[in-house]
């Protein structure tokens, strides 16, 4: 799995759409869609904010891990 494949499983998860977590993230909807789409790197300010937001960890949303679980949660 691809980190962009796990930005839109997190989004559906919640039943958002890429408008909520642009708002979320305080950037336009057409910018945040360019992150799921992997033409736009994720910055790292806005991986925190996910992180954040979808209490888990930024290994599991780059794929590093299949534990969704945050490091401070173990």
């Amino acid at each position: 799995m691809h980190f962009t494949q796990r930005l839109r499983d997190l989004r559906e998860d919640k039943d958002l759409n890429q408008e909520n977590i642009a708002q979320i993230l305080e950037i336009t909807q057409q910018q945040y869609q360019l992150y799921e789409s992997g033409k736009r790197e994720l910055k790292i300010h806005h991986l925190v904010k996910l992180c954040k937001y979808y209490n888990v960890s930024a290994d599991y949303i780059l794929c590093l891990t299949d534990d969704p679980n945050p490091i401070w949660k173990k």
